[in-house]
C-alpha cells in the first residue's frame, strides 16, 4: 500500500454485519495455504481494534472455520486444529476475551446477523463476501437489474481511514440519472464512525 502498512485486512459491512478476511484476492488453493496461526491472530487483533474504534467496548469476535463443520476434529482438514484454534488461544492470552471459535462457517453469519457477534473473521474472500452481499444486494428479477446495492468496504490497519462502496464502478447506470448513492452515503458514515466521533 501507499502507507507501507504490513498488517491490514479488508472489512465489509452492511449495517451491523461486519466481516474481515484472512486472505482476499488469491486463488482458493492459495487462500487455504494462507490460513496460518500468525495471520489469523493478526486479523483478530485488527478486528478487535476496529470494533473498539467504532465504540464497541467489548467486541464479540467470531472466527469462522475453513472446512465444513470446522473439520470434524481433523476428518475434513486440520487447519482448525493446527492454525485457527492456536490463533484464538493466543488472542485470548493477549486479553482479547470476546473471541470465540472456530465457528461453523455455514451458521456463524446468521448468528452475527442475529446480534451474537460484532464481527466475523473469515478465512477467505468468498466466505465473507457471499453472506454480506446476500443481505446487502437485492436483484429485481422483472427488470433484470440490481434494485439495491448496499455495503461498505473498509481497509483496516492503515494509519488513515479508507472506506468505499462495496461494488464496482457501475458503468451500466452511468449517465442515466438512475444511480443509487446509498452505498456511498454509508461509506461516508462508516468513515465517520471509524474516527470514534460518531454520535
Amino acid at each position: 500500500t501507499y502507507t507501507h502498512t504490513k498488517k491490514y485486512t479488508m472489512m465489509l459491512a452492511h449495517h451491523d454485519l461486519r466481516v474481515v478476511h484472512v486472505s482476499t484476492h488469491v486463488s482458493l488453493r492459495e487462500a487455504c495455504d494462507r490460513v496460518k496461526k500468525d495471520r489469523v491472530l493478526e486479523v483478530i487483533e485488527i478486528a478487535n481494534k476496529a470494533c473498539k474504534d467504532m465504540g464497541i467496548e467489548n467486541p464479540r469476535i467470531a472466527v469462522a472455520g475453513l472446512n465444513p463443520h470446522c473439520g470434524e476434529n481433523g476428518l475434513f482438514g486440520r487447519e482448525e486444529i493446527e492454525e485457527i484454534t492456536p490463533a484464538i488461544e493466543a488472542a485470548k492470552a493477549e486479553g482479547i476475551t470476546g473471541v470465540v471459535g472456530p465457528c461453523p462457517p455455514d451458521s456463524v453469519f446468521s448468528q452475527a446477523l442475529g446480534g451474537w457477534y460484532d464481527i466475523v473473521v473469515c478465512m477467505y474472500h468468498d466466505q465473507g463476501h457471499i453472506p454480506l452481499k446476500t443481505v446487502g444486494f437485492v436483484y429485481d428479477r422483472e427488470k433484470q437489474e440490481w434494485k439495491a446495492v448496499e455495503g461498505v468496504n473498509v481497509t483496516l490497519g492503515l494509519p488513515i481511514i479508507r472506506a468505499s462502496v462495496d461494488h464496482g464502478t457501475d458503468f451500466y447506470h452511468a449517465g442515466k440519472g438512475n444511480g443509487n448513492e446509498l452505498s456511498l452515503v454509508n461509506a461516508i458514515k462508516y468513515a465517520v464512525k471509524m474516527t470514534g466521533r460518531a454520535h
